[in-house]
């Protein structure tokens, strides 16, 4: 679980984000959502650790996160794993190669343990006879399949996911949704994502917070979204003809 306590973030004068507050449950898909410009990438990026808030305080599992203490900001990063918006593979690397980076860099694993724990996580997200193929010679869902292996490897206790259906098909983009949802229940992480697609709201969120501006305005799961009153919301919501269509069914 991760908590946020009323934490800011400012760039020289401009607040992007606005004593935010809110609890990322383990064993389920939180969900940041918001238009472009909202705070959402500088919000994860505060919870990676990658920015430091002006305000407030981040909490992993009870624990608050002390920029100074060196050695446990090392040991906390190395429980986060990371899918990237365009993946993010080493293009000069093999599939395999890509997945075992993080146990190179990370882990005591000896090669043969380290090449097991690959194929197991390769294994967990469906991959076939991939493994000695380079990222150009695959499909955009498998790459996103290999960087979710690649995130997982260690076995971290918080998983980021940073757009996970960028430029993938609606089908391949509920299969990845689906993927990173059983991924989570599985191993108990706690899981959160950054996304503008509706689609993976409804299919996935588990808890879902709504930034404006920098603020949370709303949070609830994805059967509360779509019966929420709050105008914001609505409005982001039923920007897509397909959800304006639901929200006339139910009216009917």
């Amino acid at each position: 679980m991760i908590e946020i306590n009323k934490i800011s973030k400012s760039f020289s004068s401009l607040k992007i984000i606005d004593e935010v507050s809110a609890t990322f449950e383990k064993g389920k898909t939180n969900l940041i959502i918001g238009q472009s410009g909202s705070g959402k990438t500088v919000l994860m990026k505060c919870l990676l650790g990658l920015h430091d808030v002006d305000n407030g305080e981040i909490l992993y599992d009870g624990k608050k996160f002390i920029k100074d203490d060196i050695s446990k900001v090392s040991n906390l990063r190395k429980q986060m794993g990371m899918v990237f918006q365009g993946s993010a593979l080493f293009d000069s690397m093999s599939v395999i190669d890509n997945i075992i980076f993080p146990l190179r860099m990370f882990s005591d694993k000896s090669d043969s343990e380290m090449l097991e724990r690959a194929r197991e996580v390769i294994e967990r997200v469906d991959l076939k006879d991939v493994d000695n193929k380079f990222p150009s010679e695959i499909s955009g869902g498998m790459k996103k399949r290999v960087a979710i292996a690649r995130a997982i490897v260690l076995n971290p206790n918080y998983l980021f996911c940073d757009e996970p259906n960028s430029g993938l098909d609606p089908k391949t983009a509920i299969i990845i949704d689906k993927l990173i949802q059983e991924i989570t229940v599985e191993y108990n992480i706690t899981t959160i994502i950054n996304t503008h697609d509706m689609n993976s709201v409804m299919e996935i969120g588990d808890k879902i917070i709504f930034l404006v501006d920098g603020k949370k305005i709303w949070e609830g799961n994805n059967k509360e979204i779509l019966n929420t009153e709050d105008k914001l919301v609505n409005d982001f919501v039923y920007s897509s003809e397909l959800f304006k269509k639901v929200k006339l069914s139910q009216k009917n």
